[in-house]
């Protein structure tokens, strides 16, 4: 299994405040490509067009709630920690941290 996959902690600073929750990351078989969801308070997304690319996640998600949104997600993993943005259409983009789950 590539090293990037696993279960983060995450924690979003959004326009509506800190956001938190789980984003899990599943690498396909030859750790190009990977799928995942994210959960939190806003409900749960499915993870998008997932690439890896070294230890550089990329993806896209759909918020519907409480607008309709797509999101697109950007983050590096270093270890355990990882560190990234999420672009939110006319809402700018967020910066995020996450912590892998032991």
């Amino acid at each position: 299994m590539s090293e990037v996959g696993g279960t983060y902690d995450f924690v979003v600073n959004s326009p509506m405040g800190e956001q938190t929750g789980t984003f899990t990351v599943v690498p396909n078989d030859d750790g190009t490509e990977f799928t995942g969801q994210l959960s939190g308070s806003l409900g749960q997304m499915e993870a998008e067009n997932g690439k890896i690319d070294g230890n550089v996640l990329t993806w896209t998600m759909q918020l519907t709630s409480p607008m309709p949104m797509k999101l697109e997600g950007t983050a590096e993993v270093n270890g355990d920690a990882v560190t990234g943005k999420i672009k939110a259409g006319f809402m700018g983009s967020m910066d995020f941290t996450a912590q892998r789950q032991a």
